[in-house]
Parts: structure tokens; C-alpha cells; sequence
């Protein structure tokens, strides 16, 4: 048998910082590995679940000099739970702003959840500037994956917990969940946002693993956290991050040339695999890894497996031009 990859150790930045990305956001970074190795950069997920140690811990630190950062009003960026000038468009404008900071001309993108939206609508506005794509839990943000999770289908298979995220909203009002949080998420009483921010974020940190993990759905019972997750997966899904019906694969023919790898487990309850399987087949550039015993979360330790050999193969690919001079 196989022996999984693991994460590598943890490791500290070696550069933190804000930057002032304009429209009263200020963006959070840090970079993690070797000053000068291959570039890359992570999109965490959400959106509005920010980025944690961990995530650093993805790439082999001896090959690559890795951006990471919180997107706009989640983590440590500000304003907190801001959802003003906070759209897909502002996100991929605001990476571009980051690989100037950096000073490359291309790095390696990978996402995970809404990060791999956000990498495919950044790839596909600037394919010259990526390497390689990394996607995990691919994520197209069409009406039928929102209403598949947020209305029916995974109410299916967590009936218990479908019944927790109902509670908060009267019986008139569930024929359309995400419109009914919204009212309550950007209403006036601080009391019902945050009731709704919980209700909505423990959801998601209960449905995402394939079996229960207590210690990676506890963080989404912290208020301060729920509602930046809460407020912003909810404004980008009411609507749809901005992106025409079906947009993100049907330009997936602006990624020829870019090789990549998908990650996505077969049981993943927020982002159906078939979503994952049509990309793969639009993008003849890519390798598709279904992951079997395995529901969203990245750190499940199939997943976890693929992406860290994912990051291992492209991490001996050399980029000699990647550096501005």
C-alpha cells in the first residue's frame, strides 16, 4: 500500500504585511518558504474562511516561495466582514496587485473550494500569468451547485443538521434559504446577524468531511469568524460571484497550455464531483484525481495526499523567467 503524504513542518513567514488594495480594503499577506524559489500563491476558500498555518504547510518550503493571503474582509484584512467592493473581479484584481507586490511575471495558482472559482476566473482573465493550476474541490457557482447545497439535495443526507441551519428562519421564508439569511446577515440587529452568521458557518463545518471531525468544525462556532464567512459566502452566492451561468467552463479553453492538477473527493457533499469531472474534460491540460472514502476538506488525508504530490511534481518544474529583472 501507498503511504500518504502528510503535511510538511510547520513553518513561519518569513515576510508578513498589508497592502492597500484601494476601495477602503486593506489585504493581508505572508510569504512562506524560499525568497526566490518557485513562485506560487494560495486562494483560500469560503468565501471569507481566511487562510491558517496550515495551509503553508503544502508546499515543500526548500522549492517554493509561496503568497499566501485573506481575501478581502475575512482573517486578518480589513475591514473586517466588509461586503462592500467586495466581488469576484475586485479578488482577481487584487491578486494581480499581490504578484506585482512579489515582482513575477507568472506563479503557480492553487485554490481549494471557492478558492478553485476564484483561481479559474483569475486563470481565465490572466492565463499568461499562471504556471500551473491547483484545484481542490472544484467549485463552478452555478444556480444548480448553490441550490444543491442551500435548498435540497444535501438536506438529504444531513437531515439533522439541514433542520439546525432551518431553525433561524420562519417556515414562509425557507423556499429560498440563501435570500432569507441574507435579510439577516445584512439587517441592523447584531443579535440576528450573529444567531444567522453560526448557523450558516456550522453547516458548512459539519457537511464538509466525510466522516465528523469536532476539531475542524469548532473553529465555525467562533462568532467573530462566522460572520465574515457567514456575510461573505453569502453576498458572493446571492449573486452567483458575479459570473455568468455556466461562465467558468465554458472558457475553460482559456487554460490550454496551463497544466494542472484537480483534487476532489468522491463524497463531497457542498461541490458535486460531476462539476469537477466536466472541467477536467474542457481542459485536456489537466490530471483529475477522484479521491475514494472522502467528502471537501482538504485536510482529509486522501486529499491532503494528492495535493501535497501535486505541489511535489510542479515544484521540480523550473519557471526561469518567472522573476521580474
Amino acid at each position: 500500500m501507498t503511504n500518504l503524504r502528510t503535511l510538511y513542518p510547520p513553518i513561519e513567514p518569513y515576510e508578513t504585511g498589508m497592502i492597500n488594495v484601494g476601495d477602503g480594503h486593506t489585504v493581508y499577506f505572508e510569504r512562506v518558504g524560499k525568497p526566490g524559489g518557485k513562485p506560487a500563491v494560495f486562494l483560500h476558500g469560503g468565501p471569507g474562511g481566511g487562510i491558517s498555518p496550515d495551509h503553508r504547510r503544502l508546499f515543500n518550503p526548500e522549492h517554493y516561495d509561496v503568497l499566501l493571503f485573506d481575501q478581502r474582509g475575512c482573517g486578518r484584512s480589513e475591514p473586517h466582514a466588509s461586503i462592500e467592493a467586495n466581488t469576484t473581479w475586485y479578488l482577481v484584481e487584487d491578486i494581480e496587485r499581490l504578484r506585482e507586490h512579489v515582482g513575477v511575471t507568472k506563479w503557480m495558482v492553487f485554490g481549494g473550494s471557492w478558492g478553485s472559482t476564484l483561481g479559474l476566473a483569475y486563470a481565465q482573465a490572466h492565463p499568461e500569468r499562471v504556471s500551473e493550476l491547483i484545484l481542490r474541490g472544484v467549485y463552478t457557482l452555478t444556480q444548480a451547485e448553490i441550490d444543491w447545497y442551500y435548498q435540497f439535495g444535501v438536506s438529504e443526507m444531513f437531515p439533522d443538521k439541514w433542520a439546525a441551519f432551518q431553525a433561524p428562519i420562519p417556515l414562509e421564508e425557507r423556499h429560498d434559504m440563501v435570500a432569507a439569511y441574507r435579510r439577516r446577515l445584512v439587517g441592523d440587529d447584531p443579535d440576528v446577524q450573529l444567531v444567522a452568521a453560526k448557523a450558516w458557518t456550522i453547516w458548512e463545518g459539519e457537511t464538509i468531511t466525510l466522516l465528523p471531525d469536532p476539531a475542524l468544525s469548532e473553529p465555525y462556532r467562533d462568532g467573530h469568524y462566522a460572520l465574515a464567512f457567514a456575510r461573505l459566502e453569502n453576498h458572493y452566492f446571492t449573486h452567483r460571484a458575479w459570473l455568468e451561468e455556466g461562465q467558468l467552463l465554458a472558457n475553460a479553453y482559456r487554460l490550454k497550455g496551463i497544466p494542472g492538477v484537480i483534487v476532489h473527493g468522491r463524497y463531497d457533499m457542498p461541490c458535486p464531483v460531476r462539476n469537477a469531472l466536466a472541467l477536467h474534460q474542457a481542459w485536456p491540460d489537466s490530471e483529475f484525481h477522484l479521491v475514494e472514502g472522502a467528502g471537501h476538506a482538504w485536510s482529509e488525508p486522501g486529499i491532503c495526499d494528492q495535493l501535497i504530490r501535486a505541489t511535489d511534481c510542479f515544484a521540480s518544474t523550473t519557471n526561469t523567467h518567472s522573476y521580474e529583472q
